[in-house]
Order: C-alpha cells, then structure tokens, then sequence
C-alpha cells in the first residue's frame, strides 16, 4: 500500500517541478524584454550610428582607430591603473573585511555603512575631494610644501576609496560565515597559525577574493568621474576618452569603436566574474555571522582593529570631512552661506534653485528603485535554479550595465528612445530608467544568493499541494528573503541616486539631480559654486549615509546576499 503510494506519488513532484522551471523561465521574459529595449537598443544604436556610414560597415575604422598612438596610450593607462588599483584596494581592504567578518566591537554598524558611503556616492565628488585633498594646491600640498606630481596616486586612492566596500562586503560576507572550526581542526593537528589560514580559509576565501577583485577592475577599469577631475588632459581612461570623442569631438566612430573595445573586456571580465561566483556558491560549510564574531583578543588583534580604523579614518573619513568643512566654509568664515545660496537661482547653471535637485534625485530614485526591485527580483526569482547556457548568460547579461559606458547609454538614450511610440526624450521618465539599469544588478547579487539557499524541496512539496508558482514563491520564499528584498532595496536606491554617466546627458535643465547639479557648479568658475557644489555634495552624503544605516539595522548574521 505504501509502495503504491509512492510510485504513485512519485511523477508529481516531477511535474511541478517541469512546471516551476517553466515558469521561471517565463520570468525572464519581462527583465529580457527590458534590457532589451533600454540597454542593448541605445547602445546598438550608438554603435551603428558610428560605424554604418553611407549604408556601409567601416569596420576598417576599427583598425584605424586603435593604431592611433593616443588611444593606445589611452588603452594602457586603462588598463595599468585598473590592474594597480585592484591590486592597493585588495592590499588595504582585506585586513577590514578580516576585522568585519570576525570582530564584534561598539559601533560596528555605523562603522559599516560609514565604509559603504563612498560606494554610492557620484564619483566627480570623490574625485573633487581627492583634489582638494592630495592635488596641487591641496591639503597635503599645503601642509607639506612640497609640489609632487600627485594625480596618478589621487586616482588610485580615489579608487581605493571607492572600492574599499566591495572588498569588505564580498569577502567579509562570506569570510564571517565560514566555520571557523575547520581551521580550529587543522591548528589541533599540529599546523601553525598561518599554515591552518593558508590551506584551509585561504582556498575556501579564493573566489570571493577573486569575484571581489574582478569587481574592483571593472569599477576601475570604466573609470568616469574621478579620472575626468583628477587626471587632466594628461590621463584618460576609455571611458574619459569615450565621453571626450562624443560630447566635446563629435567623432562617433571613434567612439564606436572605443565602446565595442570597453564592451569585450566588460564581457570578459563578467565571464570569469560568473565562474568565480559559481565557485563561491558552491557547497561550503556556513555559520551564522553573529555566532563567529567575537571581540579581538590579544595584542596582535587588537593592532590590526587599531590599523583598520585608522585606515578608514584616513582613507575615507578624512576625505568625507573635506566635503563637509569646504560645504561650511564660506566667504565670511565657517557658516551655512553656501547652503543658503542654494535656494536661489543665478540663471548661469539652472533655470530653477539648485535646492530643487534634491527633490528631484529622491523622486527619480524612488521611481527607479521600484523598476530595479520588480526587474531584479523577477531576474533573481528566474536564476534561482542554476541551469545551463543560457540561464548563465542571462545572469552575465544583468551585470553589463555596470561595466559598459553608461555615456554611452545615456547619449543613446536621446538618439533612439525619441520616436513613436518611445517617445520619451522629453518625459522624467527616462532619468529612472537609466539609473534602474544600474540599481538591477545590485538587486540580482543581493537577492540571488539568499533565494538559491532556500531549500528546494519546499517549492515542490508546495507544487505538490497544488501552489502556482506565484502562490508558492509568496508562501515559501518571501517569508525568508524579505529581509534581502529590502536591503536590495536600499542599495538600488542609494545608487540611483549617485548615477551621473547616463544621468548628465538625460537630465533636464529644470529638474535636474544631486549628481549633475554637482556636476554643473564645479563646472564653473567662483568660490560661490564651488561652495555649492561641496552642500550640495554633502547632503547628498548624508542621506546616502542615513539610508546605508537603515540598511544595517536590517541585516542579520544569516544575510548571505553579494552586498
């Protein structure tokens, strides 16, 4: 009777579960059809508009472009400052993510959304903070005395500023859930300190380092804002170079063909990217994070708590304070001069009070948040179960809008989306939908994670019961990853609001965001605008960081999201 029921039983699961894979890969319907039409259409377009001349392919023009001596060295610079920042943000970055994962200290929370601001905030802020800290004329140079050519080492800390999240986030998330017992093991068979570390952390760390740092060398390698501030006609990276043959040359084949160089290396780059995380979320041993933190003990780990927090006091407080005391120094001393001003409009800059930029980069976030969590989350919901080719190759799709020239979507924007029955040059919709393309993919990392570590047999046990797909993914995994949902929610929204390569070719001059408003003031010459500029950029610092705590507050040990 009961093997009856068995075999009886045995096809149903099978059943629901075809269904389930069907379903899931009818979710991909909906984030395809996106990237479709918002990613792939606008930059096709800019490509072709550069290299299909007269009804002909100049695919010559591709030979032609990169046998310039100026785009090879713009190539180089590309790729060595890229291969060093990686290299110094891994060599400052790893001892934090060390000190995150396993120390349990007061103030911990603060002191990890404070690390996370830099990440979200517009990198032409960044790169004038470095500039007024470490450039010719800054900080340093007055304090020393002493003129040093400083630019390529403004933007490699500038970078390392940047990037110092990532690190803490992708090897730290992973390094306080692994069981600290294995390496415990190895220490009572006699092995050393280092040679338990080595042979047991280390290659179990390996691909969350080697995703982290691929990470690193695509933010840096598409470097926008900080090497246009900081480097000068002296230093370009593509990107720079991109934007330079576009809006001031007006050369779009060389810009084509700078775009397909950037786009094989992103898509490079994101191939090994899979692979690592594939490796990362292969079957290890987890803890829950809050059951392996502990507070330092010994000198040696109370030295390296000292040095990491006086790394990211150095690195990334220090920096975030020249932000604040430029904003407070006004004309006639410290005081809100500056924040005053920017209720008025000069008529130079904006038809309308820079203070309105801040109502306009909340609504626009808002807005973009909601199409980054529904496109993400149907994305997430669809990758859930690991499959095959095309499967992986709609998750490397998800990521390219953090590694292809984001001016080259935003200019693809005006081009394309301006016709029946896109006709949405003109509409406020189009800052949201730029910066949804870049709030997606931190939806993806964030959620994928914790929903690929929901047991499976409860989606087919609810199948089993006669749940549709909607129903079980209601009942059986949004109970469990909602927690997730919200922190993918945070960080879409802190991004959107610090998007600025697309943002500055879309935004209108009547609404304009935090970002291009920045962007414009420092553009123009006067203590006045610079001191706007430096308000403006510091509440903009502020809500990022507000809303980067809340986001603490709602995690847990047992968030296993990328962020």
């Amino acid at each position: 009777m009961d093997l009856a029921r068995t075999e009886v039983a045995k096809p149903r699961p099978h059943a629901g579960s075809r269904r389930g894979s069907a379903a899931r890969l009818g979710l991909m319907g909906v984030p395809v059809a996106f990237f479709a039409l918002f990613f792939a259409y606008p930059v096709s377009a800019i490509v072709a508009r550069g290299l299909h001349i007269g009804g002909v392919w100049q695919f010559g023009r591709i030979t032609d472009v990169l046998g310039e001596s100026d785009i090879r060295h713009v190539l180089w610079f590309t790729t060595w400052q890229a291969l060093a920042s990686t290299a110094l943000t891994l060599l400052i970055a790893l001892p934090g993510a060390y000190v995150f994962a396993r120390f349990d200290f007061p103030g911990k929370r603060v002191l990890r959304a404070v690390v996370t601001v830099p990440f979200v905030l517009p990198t032409v802020v960044v790169g004038t903070a470095f500039l007024a800290l470490i450039g010719r004329g800054g900080l340093f140079d007055e304090l020393w005395g002493v003129r040093l050519d400083t630019t390529v080492w403004a933007i490699l800390l500038a970078h390392v500023f940047f990037n110092y999240a990532v690190v803490v986030r992708t090897v730290g998330g992973l390094w306080s859930q692994l069981d600290p017992r294995q390496e415990e093991a190895a220490r009572m068979l006699g092995a050393s300190r280092w040679t338990a570390w080595r042979t047991v952390t280390l290659p179990a760390l390996a691909p969350a380092v080697a995703a982290a740092a691929l990470m690193v060398f695509l933010f840096t390698f598409t470097s926008f804002g900080v090497v246009q501030i900081l480097g000068g006609p002296a230093y370009s990276t593509l990107e720079v170079e991109i934007y330079r043959q576009t809006a001031q040359l007006l050369d779009l084949p060389t810009a084509a063909v700078l775009t397909l160089v950037q786009f094989a290396a992103v898509g490079l780059i994101l191939a090994i990217h899979a692979w690592t995380v594939r490796r990362r979320e292969s079957a290890l041993k987890l803890v829950d994070a809050s059951a392996v933190a502990r507070g330092p003990r010994g000198a040696g780990q109370w030295t390296l708590l000292g040095f990491v927090m006086v790394t990211v006091v150095l690195l990334i407080l220090l920096p975030l304070g020249v932000l604040v005391q430029r904003s407070f120094d006004g004309p006639d001393g410290f005081g809100f001069a500056y924040y005053k001003e920017l209720t008025s409009a000069d008529g130079g800059a904006f038809l309308v009070p820079p203070i309105e930029a801040i109502g306009n980069s909340l609504q626009y976030a808002v807005v973009a948040t909601a199409i980054a969590v529904v496109i993400g989350g149907l994305a997430a919901a669809a990758l859930t179960r690991r499959a095959g080719r095309l499967v992986r190759g709609f998750d490397a799709l998800l990521m390219l809008p953090l590694g292809v020239s984001a001016v080259t979507v935003g200019f693809g924007f005006l081009i394309t989306l301006d016709k029946p029955p896109l006709d949405l040059r003109s509409s406020w919709i189009l800052v949201p939908l730029a910066q949804a393309l870049v709030g997606v993919p931190f939806v993806v990392r964030t959620m994928l994670p914790v929903l690929r570590a929901v047991d499976g047999r409860l989606r087919e046990a609810a199948a089993v019961l006669g749940a549709s797909p909607l129903r079980a993914w209601r009942e059986v995994d949004l109970p469990m990853v909602w927690r997730a949902l919200l922190i993918a929610a945070g960080f879409a929204f802190a991004v959107s609001l610090g998007e600025f390569g697309a943002t500055v070719f879309i935004a209108r001059p009547d609404n304009p965001t935090l970002p291009v408003a920045v962007a414009r003031l420092l553009g123009r010459a006067g203590d006045l605008n610079y001191g706007q500029a430096m308000a403006l950029s510091t509440i903009l610092m502020v809500v990022c960081a507000v809303s980067l705590l809340l986001l603490e507050r709602v995690r847990t040990g047992r968030t296993t999201g990328e962020f």
